[in-house]
């Protein structure tokens, strides 16, 4: 994969368009991107990978906000990405979802985020020749293209050496994360899963086959009444049933017994009970009959009053009649005297007036009444009218004073509209002008912070030159100390040699067994030891004066910033303009805050006018409409008043006369009929005397009176009949009980006794029930007892190969998940990864131990981790001078450096080779080469080299100015109040 050109736009920083040419940038394989802190270095690296996979890498994709805060609201976010991969080159354009402002309107709007991959040049096989433009199908292709995921690709081209340092420093939970998300391991994990899932259900079948040999064994103790044992419980249930079956033969024995006793004793009493029986029936008819006997006298009287009742029933309606007949007569009479007096009080004398002439009278009266209706009708609309007319008078008046109060109101809108709008245009202009002056508090505020920091700065660097003065001492007086001392040794190494001969012995210069003249040596002869603690004490030293070097060029580097940040301003006079920025950044707040507030009110006071003004328009229609009414109604009402006072006469309006000739009409009649009612009421009265005279005589009554003391009611003469047909009924019956065969002999005085019988037989009838109830109970135990019995025989034996299969499966999954019989606690995904750290071990050794000059390499330990953890996953460093493995966390900053850049170079080339990715041609190197002394980037520069032989181009991202020097060709980020812009520089 190599990368030829980047196109970032309202990106990030960058605001306007830039443009980055990999091709010139890569024309000698190595350039550097240097620039100011927040200028927008990591973004470019950051346009990468979103335009490739959508997303960026880090922290930073966490936050999804892409578009730059200072870009036009018209300019479109976008990222452009060309690059070759596999032979084939293509053009990515991406742009990101976010907020835009609404082209009408007020507010923001969502722009949807798009993608589109096109070719340059013929099309790969199998994809389509136009591009692809759908998110997730660019995703599909990139990745398939690349040949790794957006992770790997993050940690592969992009090295972010701190990431890196903090794996050499993790716990094995970190490491295995990241590897996994590189190895793409997840079908391990899967299978891990599938393990401890399908343990999980095995283990849920065993249970609940445990559970329900638990519950039967359970179910079957409290059944027999006992405790069930630990051990051996099949023999146990065994003996349960031979004991239950041996009490359910017992039981039946006795209950047979028992029954057969019973039954005597039930006959027994049975023969008792008739007997008795028979005594009480023939006391009950002699009862009878004596009763009748008495009671003879009474039952005659009865027979003479229910005749007596029957003659008087066949007079009753005809006097009922009567009784009506006379009552109507009095009603009558009664309704004749008030119509009467009704006629007279309206002042008519009906006295010797016949029916038929009241009705005539009434009629006339009717017709004159008659006449008088449409004249009703008239006055009825004249009210309404003249409610009406007051109505419309009143609105009329409404609505003129109302036109009147709305052409005052808008007198008065104008001079407000006119003043409102003027304070809308200044808010809005406050609001223009707030976000230049709160990014000019931003920018004073990091200077401030910079005046701030400026003393101490020049402080560390003092104190940073003064110590380097004291460590370089330190060190040169360690040097000189051992090179003292070496050459002391090489004065006496003869010496030492001679001090070692043996005789005998061949000698290791000349190799002769004689030594004739050994040398001496009058000074104290040097210990190797004694040389080598000189050696180790110049190396601390140096070791010393490096870092103290490195601190105080950063230190040197940190003040330098400062003061070009600050310029010619002095802290006080920051100060000043930083105060005088933030008053203005408050009044501009304060008024751009009312910027909404004051153009609604604006709107709503342009719209309020509208509403008056057309508000005054309807006022003045409705006033003249109203007007007009008026005018036409008083007319209607003059010339319908004339016609009702000429037809109302004497009285207060035409309805009152109309209604007062119908109530005397009415009136008229109403006498008419109460008389005629009379006449007939008194003719029907005669008449009904005489049938009732009649009926009397026939039925040999005497009078009225007499009659009604003979009358009964249908309930009395019903009672009386039937304590007659009662009386004869039970004579009957007691005659026909005493004539019963059975009952011969049987005299009411006989005693027979029944107790004796019944206590015996209700004994034994005790007795047989309690015996069958332990019967029942005996086999009812018996019969469930061998049920259960089956049942956990069938259970117990599928229990067995349940338990058998599940240790064996237990066993496995915790093997599988790094537990149990897993000696090293490393799970199968573990080892795989430990697998794959080994191989990166392997590659990133040969890089570390070329920049540490042979003394480092990487050691990777899959031994189980301390109190029994997870193990496979440990990296330590094998110190070549010392021949010890040394923790990572033991590194310096300049040697933690190199080896987290051997670790992610080595990563790169192992994760490339498992990917089957395509050949990386560019890769991004970060931060990190501070740390490093002159000697030692040498050799980390001699590594990139032999990364760009080939072909590749590795670009270094960095602040160290000795860089700048080394690498001629440069990418210069610089950033401005307005947005960063790019700047490319070539040798």
């Amino acid at each position: 994969m190599r990368l030829h050109l980047l196109e970032v736009q309202a990106f990030g920083p960058y605001a306007g368009r830039e443009v980055v040419d990999f091709d010139v940038l890569g024309a000698d394989g190595l350039f550097l991107l240097h620039g100011d802190t927040g200028a927008g270095k990591t973004t470019l690296l950051d346009a990468i990978a979103f335009a490739l996979f959508g997303e960026v890498p880090g922290a930073r994709g966490e936050v999804k906000r892409l578009r730059c805060d200072l870009a036009e609201p018209d300019q479109v976010t976008e990222v452009v990405l060309e690059l070759t991969v596999q032979g084939q080159r293509l053009r990515i354009v991406r742009s990101p979802e976010y907020q835009r402002p609404k082209k009408r309107g007020d507010g923001f709007t969502t722009q949807q985020a798009k993608v589109s991959l096109s070719w340059v040049g013929k099309p790969p096989a199998g994809l389509p020749p136009e591009g692809v433009i759908r998110i997730d199908e660019v995703a599909r292709t990139v990745v398939r293209l690349l040949g790794m995921t957006a992770q790997q690709f993050f940690q592969v081209v992009l090295l972010p050496q701190g990431e890196f340092a903090r794996f050499l420093r993790a716990d094995t939970r970190e490491r295995e994360e990241l590897l996994e998300r590189l190895f793409g391991t997840e079908r391990f994990s899967d299978v891990e899963r599938w393990f401890a899932d399908l343990r999980a259900e095995r283990g849920r079948v065993l249970q609940e086959r445990q559970q329900d040999v638990r519950e039967l064994v359970a179910r079957y103790a409290q059944e027999a009444q006992q405790d069930a044992p630990e051990e051996d419980q099949a023999e146990w249930v065994e003996v349960v049933l031979q004991d239950v079956a041996a009490r359910a033969g017992a039981a039946e024995t006795e209950a047979a017994q028992a029954r057969s006793t019973a039954n005597k004793a039930e006959t027994a009493l049975r023969e008792a009970q008739e007997d008795a029986e028979k005594v009480r029936r023939v006391r009950t008819a002699h009862t009878r009959l004596a009763q009748i006997a008495e009671q003879a006298d009474e039952r005659a009287g009865w027979t003479e009053e229910i005749a007596a009742a029957r003659r008087a029933e066949a007079v009753a309606p005809e006097a009922e009649l009567l009784e009506r007949r006379t009552t109507e007569l009095d009603e009558a009479r009664a309704a004749e005297a008030d119509h009467t007096r009704d006629l007279a009080e309206l002042g008519v004398d009906s006295a010797g007036l016949a029916p038929a002439d009241l009705r005539e009278r009434a009629g006339s009266l009717r017709e004159d009444a008659g006449a008088l209706a449409e004249l009703v009708a008239e006055a009825e609309q004249q009210q309404i009218e003249t409610k009406r007319r007051d109505e419309r008078k009143t609105a009329a008046g409404a609505a003129q004073d109302k036109a009147v109060e709305l052409t005052t109101r808008l007198g008065e809108l104008p001079e407000r509209l006119t003043a409102l709008r003027g304070e809308a245009a200044s808010a809005a202009e406050a609001a223009a002008k707030l976000d230049g002056a709160k990014a000019h508090v931003e920018e004073l505020t990091v200077i401030a912070r910079a005046a701030a920091d400026l003393p101490s700065a020049e402080e560390r660097v003092g104190r940073g030159e003064a110590k380097l003065r004291e460590v370089v001492d330190s060190h040169q007086t360690a040097r000189q100390h051992r090179l003292e001392l070496r050459e002391r040794r090489l004065e006496g190494m003869a010496a030492e040699l001679a001090a070692s001969l043996a005789v005998g012995a061949a000698c290791p210069v000349c190799g002769s067994a004689e030594h004739p003249a050994p040398a001496s040596h009058s000074a104290r002869l040097v210990d190797p030891a004694e040389e080598r603690a000189a050696e180790e004490a110049e190396q601390q030293t140096e070791a010393l004066r490096q870092r103290v070097v490195s601190a105080l060029e950063e230190a040197k580097a940190r003040l330098e910033a400062l003061r070009e940040r600050l310029g010619e301003r002095t802290a006080e006079s920051v100060a000043a303009e930083l105060t005088e920025a933030r008053v203005t950044v408050g009044t501009l707040s304060e008024q751009a805050a009312r910027k909404d507030r004051l153009a609604k009110q604006v709107v709503t006071l342009e719209q309020d006018a509208e509403k008056l003004a057309e508000q005054r328009r309807l006022a003045e229609t409705a006033a003249a409409e109203a007007a007009a009414e008026v005018r036409s109604l008083q007319d209607r009402l003059d010339e319908r008043e004339r016609r009702l006072v000429a037809g109302r006469g004497e009285f207060r309006d035409v309805t009152t006369r109309r209604r007062h000739l119908l109530t005397l009409a009415g009136a008229l009649d109403a006498v008419a009929e109460a008389r005629t009612a009379v006449a007939g009421s008194v003719k029907r009265l005669a008449e009904q005397q005489d049938l009732v005279e009649i009926s009397l005589h026939a039925k040999g009554f005497l009078s009225l009176e007499e009659m009604r003391g003979a009358a009964r009611s249908e309930e009395q003469v019903t009672k009386l009949e039937q304590g007659l047909a009662e009386a004869e009924a039970m004579a009957a019956g007691a005659r026909e009980l005493l004539a019963q065969p059975e009952l011969f002999g049987i005299s009411p005085d006989d005693v027979v006794e029944v107790g004796p019988a019944s206590e015996a037989a209700k004994s034994a009838r005790d007795t047989a029930e309690a015996a069958f109830s332990t019967l029942q109970a005996a086999t009812a135990q018996q019969r469930e007892l061998t049920r259960l019995a089956g049942r956990m025989s069938k259970v117990l034996a599928g229990l067995a190969p349940v338990e058998e299969e599940y240790a064996e499966l237990r066993a496995l999954s915790e093997v599988v998940n790094g537990r149990g019989q897993n000696a090293r606690k490393m799970s199968l995904r573990s080892y795989v990864l430990a697998a794959r750290l080994e191989e990166v071990a392997l590659a990133a050794t040969a890089r570390l131990r070329t920049m540490s000059q042979g003394r480092y390499s990487f050691v990777h330990s899959d031994a189980a981790g301390a109190r029994g953890t997870r193990g496979g996953l440990g990296l330590d460093v094998l110190d070549d001078y010392s021949g010890a493995i040394r923790p990572a966390k033991t590194l310096s900053g300049g040697e933690s450096f190199l080896a987290s850049l051997s670790l992610a170079l080595g990563l790169a080339d192992v994760v490339a080779a498992e990917t089957g990715g395509a050949l990386l041609d560019t890769l991004f190197v970060d931060e990190g080469f501070g740390t490093l002394d002159a000697e030692t980037l040498d050799v980390v520069m001699n590594i990139l080299d032999e990364l760009r032989a080939g072909g590749r181009v590795v670009g270094l991202v960095s602040h160290v100015e000795e860089l700048r020097q080394r690498i001629p060709t440069r990418l210069r980020v610089r950033k401005a109040r307005t947005g960063s812009n790019v700047e490319v520089r070539t040798a």
